[in-house]
């Protein structure tokens, strides 16, 4: 039984690896992207996995090759890298803190959003529930390859880690988004920016993020538990449990779906979709905080592979300026 899909580099060529329930990797022939596997699935009208399996051939030694993006397009304005905040119960505390001092009452926007998918994040009989806060990141220039360094801009003022689960979504010929699977993943952002005023929380967002390189196929597990750590010069400095899946959110993740794929200009044929879903764990909310040089590590059962990334800044390119024509 195949449980996730890798893509791979080696040699200078591409190719896309099967994992089964054992662990063990298995060359997917004819295939050297996910993307263009899932196409030919949808064509064939059959389940990724199932024709994944049909393709199986020699064994891969994941430690011997190059390990990418389980997603990813040729062109990257063709994948937008998108999410929703406040979705994971007990998501409000850090973000409430980080909102306080900008709100003139006891209740601040962020806490009437959680409050928001907590009565009506889940609604009965598939109907549509409350909408979520949703951001957008960029495309697919931001995602970083794994076991590379983000990039915090020159201009940042933070750069910490949000670990969180991602869906991962291909829209077909007919406009119809198709979930391929999940993936975990950092998804990095500014939280010094965003707590100087919540309307900055637009700008706080648009870093990088990262994925881990495993796609896993069929449905997440409703109670996903994983740990998310900092290292520094090779010592765990900050670490702590993190949890997802339905059981620990306050909307369902069909909720949050629909109310992303709802605009008709998500839904273009052939485009690419990460979407993370949110998080209730951050260093940040901790007082910690992150230096250049420190490595984030989120690791999560059923995935096998962890998201691993270093922390590097820019140079300071000074002052955009535009020129007129």
């Amino acid at each position: 039984m195949i449980r996730s899909l890798v893509q791979f580099e080696e040699g200078g060529a591409r190719a896309v690896a099967a994992i089964d329930e054992n662990g063990a990797a298995r060359r997917v022939t004819g295939a050297s992207s996910t993307r263009q596997l899932a196409l030919d699935a949808i064509a064939e009208r059959q389940g990724l996995a199932a024709f994944a399996g049909d393709r199986l051939g020699e064994p891969v030694d994941l430690s011997a090759v190059t390990l990418l993006n389980p997603i990813d397009h040729e062109d990257p304005a063709h994948l937008l890298v998108a999410g929703t905040g406040l979705t994971h119960l007990g998501s409000a505390e850090g973000r409430d803190k980080m909102h306080k001092a900008a709100s003139s009452g006891d209740l601040t926007d962020s806490m009437r959003m959680f409050l928001m998918g907590v009565e009506g994040g889940k609604p009965a009989d598939g109907g549509i529930g409350a909408q979520p806060e949703w951001f957008y990141k960029g495309d697919g220039q931001i995602l970083v390859n794994p076991g590379e360094d983000f990039t915090m801009p020159a201009f940042a003022e933070d750069g910490s880690e949000e670990p969180e689960v991602a869906g991962i979504y291909l829209i077909d010929a007919d406009g119809t988004p198709v979930r391929l699977g999940f993936a975990i993943g950092n998804e990095f952002s500014d939280h010094v920016t965003e707590r100087g005023n919540y309307l900055w929380l637009a700008h706080s967002k648009l870093r990088q993020a990262s994925l881990g390189p495993e796609l896993l196929l069929g449905d997440l597990p409703e109670d996903l538990r994983g740990t998310s750590r900092i290292v520094r010069h090779g010592e765990t400095v900050w670490e702590k449990p993190f949890l997802s899946g339905e059981t620990n959110m306050s909307h369902t993740i069909e909720n949050l779906e629909h109310h992303h794929f709802k605009y008709g200009l998500f839904r273009r044929p052939g485009d690419i979709h990460v979407h993370f879903f949110g998080t209730a764990t951050l260093s940040f909310s901790d007082g910690f905080a992150t230096q250049e040089g420190d490595v984030f590590e989120v690791e999560a059962p059923p995935f096998t592979l962890p998201v691993r990334n270093g922390l590097k800044r820019a140079m300071d390119e000074g002052k955009t300026k535009v020129k007129a024509l």
